[in-house]
């Protein structure tokens, strides 16, 4: 039995274009749901949300049927945390919070096997089919995808630095967070933060690496595309369902 093609991963070496959504609410029924919306990515975050290893889990079974490529967010850099998801079938890892070179590294580490890396090895996982796929050690590596986030002013300043850094496959820019870092907390649609944005993405394509972003807003998201992102994400599970839910309810507002 061979392990599953990462489609994501080739995706962007191929330089497709990947629309992706965020899935915030832990558990595989709404996962299941976004998963046949036809996205061709879609992240399980747990960095600011309830999700674990556990509700990742079913998240990853839940979306398995479907032609879409699960992206799972863990809540820091931790080999610990990395070594979980990836055991329990995740091929492709955002990693937050990534500040400089030395800290990619270290993400490219958590991911790898003895003697490039320090990821533990066990022979019955998800990852490798329950011990079905009995060259997973030796092959691991070439279906996992590391993406990492550059989310502040420091980051940006080294991302030629971390694009250098060998098994770094993408590398995202969190809207989010830089804006807090510019000092424009709670408005990623900043004249300054998207001027950083637009820079920060043409660096990273100039770098070689495929660049990624979310944001909600359409005119913006295609801005980006235009610019050279090829894994741009698009909505989030919970925008789309309080936003819908305002909108029908304000539909029935007393005239």
């Amino acid at each position: 039995m061979d392990m599953p093609v990462n489609r994501f991963k080739r995706a962007l070496r191929e330089g497709r274009q990947q629309i992706g959504l965020w899935c915030t609410v832990p558990g595989g029924t709404v996962a299941e749901v976004l998963a046949g919306a036809g996205y061709d990515w879609i992240v399980f975050d747990t960095e600011h949300t309830p999700g674990d290893a556990t509700t990742v889990l079913a998240q990853l079974q839940a979306a398995a049927p479907y032609p879409v490529s699960p992206v799972v967010r863990p809540v820091t850099n931790d080999p610990a945390l990395i070594k979980h998801f990836l055991d329990i079938g995740a091929q492709t890892l955002l990693i937050p919070y990534v500040q400089d070179a030395a800290e990619a590294r270290a993400a490219v580490t958590a991911m790898r096997y003895p003697p490039a890396g320090l990821r533990g090895v066990s022979g019955w996982t998800r990852a490798n089919r329950y011990g079905r796929v009995p060259d997973y050690a030796a092959r691991a590596a070439d279906e996992l995808c590391l993406l990492v986030q550059v989310e502040t002013a420091e980051a940006l300043g080294a991302i030629e630095a971390i694009a250098a850094v060998d098994g770094v496959d993408g590398i995202f820019i969190g809207p989010a967070d830089l804006a807090a870092s510019l000092g424009h907390a709670g408005d990623p649609m900043h004249p300054a933060v998207l001027e950083a944005i637009e820079d920060a993405i043409r660096r990273i394509v100039a770098a070689g690496k495929p660049a990624g972003i979310l944001t909600l807003d359409r005119d913006f998201a295609r801005r980006c595309i235009a610019l050279g992102t090829r894994f741009t994400a698009v909505g989030t599970d919970g925008a789309i369902l309080s936003r819908g839910a305002d909108a029908l309810r304000a539909s029935f507002a007393p005239e």
